[in-house]
């Protein structure tokens, strides 16, 4: 695949398969293409080449996140409105609601029943906007995981966290691979964090991007590579 906007070309020779289900923690320094990656997967952005998912090549799609096969939570997510945990988590199932139909009672069932596999079933009827960051974290990746997609794609979600709500999402996100089937590609810069987890490396910035297994070699061998600087481009 190439991707880049104009004659920015941010990703050129990319070319992987995942295993599904699979944890996948997209790597790079800044300006590498891993936010560009994410957009060729929502189609936003022209790219070069297929990218296909359960067989389908998303440029055959319309909108594969409205169907369901991709979710997206984007690195900065803010409410500005008071509004219950209950009822932001309960958006997840909106895409099997038409238009302007409420959400059932069976609806805000699965809300609380996610709420509670994620230990945040005290968090149901408070206002969203007071909670802290971690907690507001949790919750959207609760409404995420409502939406029930196969592929699951996050921007820096542990971005300004303290450690324990990193170790935290990293652990959910764990979960969503080996108890739920689900794949999750996730941008990050807590390469530290990482050694824990069970899944694959995917370094943007390397000349030929491949999936590495993730050992605490493999981690300790790309924060060095990172902390380097930049490579020249070939």
């Amino acid at each position: 695949m190439v991707a880049g906007y104009g004659s920015k070309v941010l990703i050129r020779n990319l070319s992987f398969s995942i295993p599904s289900p699979a944890f996948i923690a997209v790597i790079g320094h800044n300006g590498a293409g891993k936010s560009t990656l994410f957009k060729a997967f929502l189609q936003k952005v022209d790219y070069q080449g297929q990218l296909l998912v359960q067989g389908k090549d998303l440029k055959q799609l319309s909108n594969p996140a409205e169907q369901g096969l991709l979710s997206y939570l984007p690195q900065k997510s803010t409410v500005t409105f008071p509004i219950k945990v209950r009822d932001l988590v309960v958006m997840g199932l909106f895409r099997k609601k038409r238009f302007f139909e409420n959400y059932s009672t069976t609806d805000y069932k699965q809300a609380d029943q996610t709420l509670e596999e994620l230990q945040l079933a005290h968090l149901t009827h408070q206002d969203f906007t007071t909670l802290s960051g971690g907690e507001q974290q949790l919750v959207w990746l609760a409404q995420l995981m409502l939406q029930d997609a196969n592929i699951n794609l996050l921007d820096e979600p542990t971005q300004q966290l303290d450690v324990y709500y990193k170790n935290k999402v990293f652990g959910l996100l764990q979960s969503w691979v080996t108890q739920y089937g689900k794949t999750v590609l996730c941008i990050t810069h807590d390469l530290n964090n990482l050694t824990p987890m069970q899944g694959y490396l995917l370094n943007l910035s390397k000349s030929n991007p491949t999936l590495e297994p993730i050992t605490p070699e493999t981690v300790q061998q790309n924060q060095a590579f990172l902390e380097a600087g930049r490579q020249p481009v070939v």
